[in-house]
């Protein structure tokens, strides 16, 4: 059983996949941020909403 050296074009997908793997999670992270805040904006909103209509 030998051991091989990682070729060069290897080292260079390993880096390419780390890399793509780390814009495709912060892509992720960056919608489900969008997400929340749009579901807690509708939220204050109705919220907001009922307090006036129940003061009327």
């Amino acid at each position: 059983m030998t051991i091989r050296k990682d070729h060069e074009v290897h080292k260079r997908r390993g880096k390419t996949n780390m890399t793509l793997g780390i814009v495709l999670g912060a892509f992720v992270l960056l919608v489900f941020a969008i997400t929340i805040s749009k579901m807690v904006g509708e939220a204050q909103r109705v919220q907001s909403e009922n307090a006036t209509t129940q003061a009327e």
